[in-house]
């Protein structure tokens, strides 16, 4: 087994677990999650099966886009296979990659795991440089889904411009500022400024309900607004001496020892659950994060929630999808992803839940559904999230930056976060846990 398959044993017992959950559900969803492909769909007319596997709600089905390809093209049959938390999609991904079997006609890859794939796994997915114009794309996304000697491995989704989003009937109780302008400005350039805010919120709380759904929500968005992460332009780990890393730690240490926090863990289920309640009045929200919203918070959440610019330009997130080589359907596969990340579909699934498309010529014809824009109050989400992506900085993301953000959120700050251990503590449990994912 390759080092790049490595992964720490407590986050392996974790992965494991919420795994057999994933499978649980997706049984009671009617959605296998098999890997496999077939050529008549199991329905005897001669259909090509391809299934995608992806994480979280990326908004092709929601938009749509399945139905339509299937329309255009009655000889495919699509079925997606999805995994809620990418932590537990990548490693059982990158299991199959290796076995050469098991794997989707298409697999998504977080931007986390992007480095990882284009330096170990690269020789496991089709070169989809010689089907596509890739002027279509961001430079630098593409750029990161390209290995040294030029092969495309992945064609870029969304990105994750920030913004946050925030439930204006709950500031109102707390006799906060509900304006999306003037709330912007409270905080504008620093994320103790929206700590500080979160301190007046928590005055006059509504009953039952906190400031932010979590610390590590905070640390992600601080994060995705600095240059460096976790790794330097050579690919060494300085996750521990890295400024951006400790600015972010100290933004999310003063929410993780406040009482401001609901202290979820994101994409688990009760954090779900938080939504559907109100239980928390902030969320740290690239753009992809607006269709979770919607889907979680459901028809209560209607016309509550609003938009307002982040302290800071950053970006959380964004995704590629790629061919693997195992596919037994690869031309049909390759056409597939090709129409599905065209800047015309980018649009649509904006249009959806407000996925940030990596194709600037479709930016012009951005247009937000009716019933999402009045979901978030009629907040003009184009020309946030737009004003947010120019001023991104450019980030260096390394083979391990997945799962050593994971051991930073999910060990680090839940031990300070929900077991009371001190700031100090919780560094050094997730650095004690970075060192075992790094094999160190």
């Amino acid at each position: 087994m390759r080092t790049s398959t490595r992964r720490s044993r407590r986050l392996g017992a974790l992965a494991a677990v919420a795994a057999l959950t994933t499978g649980l559900l997706a049984g009671c969803a009617n959605d296998s999650d098999d890997g496999s492909s077939n050529s008549d769909g199991g329905n005897g007319k001669g259909k090509t099966t391809l299934t995608i596997g992806t994480f979280g709600v990326f908004g092709y089905k929601q938009a749509g886009l399945y139905d339509e390809y299937m329309k255009l093209h009655p000889d495919i049959s699509i079925k997606e296979n999805v995994t809620t938390r990418t932590d537990v999609y990548w490693p059982k991904t990158l299991t199959r990659l290796q076995a050469g079997s098991g794997t989707d006609d298409i697999q998504a890859i977080e931007v986390g795991n992007i480095t990882e794939a284009v330096q170990t796994q690269a020789d496991k997915f089709v070169d989809l440089g010689k089907d596509v114009d890739k002027s279509q794309w961001l430079d630098w996304k593409n750029a990161q889904a390209t290995t040294k000697d030029g092969k495309l491995i992945g064609l870029g989704t969304d990105i994750g411009p920030m913004a946050i989003c925030y439930r204006k009937d709950l500031f109102e109780k707390a006799g906060l500022e509900t304006d999306r302008t003037k709330l912007a400005e409270q905080w504008k350039g620093n994320w103790s400024k929206y700590v500080a805010v979160g301190k007046d919120y928590m005055k006059k709380a509504p009953s039952g309900t906190k400031f932010v759904d979590s610390a590590s929500s905070v640390y992600n968005a601080a994060l995705g607004g600095e240059s460096e992460r976790y790794y330097d332009k050579d690919g060494n780990v300085i996750w521990d001496k890295s400024s951006g890393v400790k600015t972010a730690w100290n933004a999310a240490m003063s929410v993780a020892t406040s009482n401001m926090s609901a202290k979820l863990k994101q994409f688990d289920p009760t954090w779900d659950q938080g939504f559907a309640k109100g239980s928390f009045a902030t969320v740290a929200c690239p753009a992809w994060m607006m269709g979770y919203i919607q889907e979680k918070s459901g028809d209560s959440g209607k016309g509550k929630w609003d938009v307002a610019a982040a302290p800071t330009a950053a970006n959380w997130g964004g995704s590629f999808i790629g061919v693997p080589t195992a596919t037994k359907h690869q031309k049909e596969a390759v056409a597939l992803a090709k129409w599905l990340t065209a800047p015309e579909q980018q649009a649509k699934v904006f249009g959806k839940q407000a996925s940030f498309p990596s194709t600037p010529s479709a930016y012009s014809a951005l247009k937000p559904q009716a019933a999402t824009t009045a979901y978030f109050s009629d907040a003009p989400i184009t020309q946030i999230f737009s004003d947010s992506a120019k001023t991104i900085p450019t980030q260096i993301f390394g083979v391990k930056d997945q799962p050593i953000g994971t051991a930073i959120t999910d060990v680090g700050i839940l031990q300070v976060e929900q077991k009371g251990k001190t700031p100090d503590q919780g560094w050094n449990a997730a650095k004690s846990e970075i060192k075992d994912v790094l094999g160190q």
